[in-house]
């Protein structure tokens, strides 16, 4: 039924993730699904997962194709929960895009005594009047083309939410990269490129010599990082030194807008490139990870951690001094970053400039914090992502008790 209040329940991102990261075959389990929706038997929870399993397959058009069946006809979701009676309820907001493009909640509330109900607010279909019950609500949704209707709609309901609204549309809404350095432009002992966002055209034209690259961007020039605008994951990322590289990218390429931004060169005296993820939660930072690798384009999953002791033994050294080492560095650039971002949750890939700032390559609010490592090649994890999580939960239960507090 349309715009039904009634839950599904679902096995859930955080579960299904999880298998797929430690190898567990999908297939047995998309089979089963599959059955069910041939004999009309699959529940709407379980078509949502059937749509992540598709995506964890590598079938991300299936899956989305899938996912927006599902959401026609349901937008309310609910997630394991490991207590009877949550001593929270918490209600989040998403939007109908792929498995990256929500905050994944579920990992940080993975195993705890509150309750998660997503809410996906999605086109035809309004945010219920009354809403599901809750104690507390936080949008998902990313500042992202996909997910502009579900702000929109959360923006319009947002001044009479009846219980606390955390990460709300109108912040959420800075974050794309165009965006994000010209909020941030200005702090001292951050560094943050602008990005620029051109069209292929434009780009056709600095490779015909018909105008500087300057020109078309807006002041930057070679060598830059590119990528195609709305791509995530390192996908199109690329840094071009001249008009050639840059014509031989296009060749490569059919997007038809791009984001550029100057190359910072950021490696280390001894060679190597050091890139960290912090959490913000409740105005506090948090270490996620460090990754440690010879080249620029780096991401955990290229890093090869799990194949090297000394570059973990330094992630725990990173994690275990953070509070009095990196996050003491920085403290006056994170302050300013996190009260003008003034977002209640949200992540910020960054590094060191060779002079010693704070670069910032992302801030959003839906890069993944999970304890999916192995504890026995990565002991050291647990307990930090516990210290994430427990800071999460009590920053949920202290915005409820405020209104409750408040309220009464």
């Amino acid at each position: 039924m349309r715009g039904a209040t009634a839950a599904a329940d679902r096995i859930g991102f955080a579960r299904l993730t999880k298998m797929a990261f430690d190898g567990v075959s999908l297939l047995p389990l998309w089979q089963q699904l599959i059955d069910k929706v041939t004999n009309g038997t699959a529940s709407a929870g379980e078509g949502l997962d059937l749509s992540l399993i598709a995506q964890l397959l590598g079938q991300k058009a299936t899956g989305l194709a899938v996912q927006d069946e599902v959401l026609a006809l349901h937008q309310l979701f609910r997630s394991p929960c490991s207590a009877e009676q949550p001593r929270l309820r918490v209600l989040a907001l998403a939007a109908a895009i792929d498995m990256g493009g929500n905050t994944p909640i579920e990992f940080l509330l993975e195993n705890s005594d509150i309750e998660l109900t997503t809410l996906y607010v999605v086109p035809g279909a309004a945010i219920p009047d009354p809403l599901p019950e809750h104690d507390v609500a936080i949008v998902v949704a990313s500042d992202s083309e996909e997910c502009r209707h579900a702000l929109a709609e959360i923006a319009t309901r947002a001044p009479s939410w009846p219980r606390p609204l955390l990460n709300p549309p109108d912040r959420v809404a800075n974050l794309d990269r165009d965006k994000l350095y010209r909020l941030l432009n200005g702090i001292d002992g951050l560094d943050i490129p602008a990005t620029i966002a051109v069209s292929r055209a434009q780009l056709l034209e600095v490779v015909l010599l018909s105008q500087t690259l300057p020109e078309a961007a807006d002041g930057t020039d070679f060598p830059v990082i590119i990528r195609p605008r709305g791509s995530h994951a390192g996908v199109g990322l690329a840094k071009l030194d001249g008009p050639t590289e840059l014509a031989n990218y296009l060749i490569e390429r059919r997007e038809q807008d791009f984001f550029v931004s100057r190359f910072v060169d950021y490696s280390s005296e001894d060679g190597q490139f050091r890139k960290y993820r912090i959490a913000i939660a409740d105005g506090k930072a948090y270490a996620c990870h460090m990754a440690i690798a010879d080249q620029w384009n780096i991401w955990y999953l290229n890093a090869g951690m799990s194949e090297s002791e000394e570059k973990r033994q330094e992630e725990a050294t990173f994690m275990h001094t953070f509070d009095f080492g990196f996050a003491l560095r920085h403290r006056s650039a994170l302050a300013a970053m996190t009260e003008r971002v003034g977002l209640d949750y949200f992540m910020v890939d960054c590094a060191q400039t060779k002079s010693g700032d704070l670069l910032i390559f992302e801030a959003d609010n839906t890069a993944v914090v999970h304890n999916m490592d192995s504890p026995q090649l990565f002991p050291y994890k647990p307990p930090q992502m516990h210290k994430i999580f427990d800071a999460f939960a009590a920053m949920l239960q202290r915005r409820a008790q405020q209104h409750a507090d408040r309220a009464a």
